[in-house]
């Protein structure tokens, strides 16, 4: 018997912001999840997307604060062609999502691009790069 990964957990500011900027990216939450403290995404493969709120942790966990400075993590979301990276990527920065990191060619062979969600986590846009 040992563990095995089931799921990615946020903590979030603002449910309603947060369920929405996901749902552009493809992931499937239940209608009413706006409102809810606690929502849940199943993924391709089993794995789920878990947002909490602020305040659904602390009911749990009172000594919870959310981190300072820089994130260590983001979540890397593979587009099917370098063009959907710069449309995902233009969508989400004129409805007024954070882009840290504009599509580019990278050297290791694909079109890349960073940008973050409500609270700052990073999401990573990705597709290979066509021979």
């Amino acid at each position: 018997m040992s563990p095995r990964f089931d799921a990615i957990g946020l903590v979030v500011s603002d449910m309603a912001a947060s369920v929405t900027f996901y749902r552009r990216l493809g992931f499937v939450f239940p209608e009413g999840s706006e409102g809810q403290p606690h929502a849940e995404a199943e993924l391709p493969g089993g794995l789920r997307l878990l947002l909490d709120t602020e305040s659904t942790v602390r009911s749990f966990h009172p000594k919870w604060r959310a981190p300072s400075g820089g994130n260590r993590a983001s979540l890397a979301l593979r587009c099917d062609t370098p063009e959907e990276v710069d449309t995902v990527y233009e969508e989400l920065v004129v409805a007024g999502h954070p882009g840290e990191l504009e599509p580019w060619d990278a050297f290791w062979g694909q079109r890349y691009a960073v940008l973050h969600d409500p609270d700052g986590n990073g999401v990573d846009l990705f597709a290979p790069l066509e021979p």
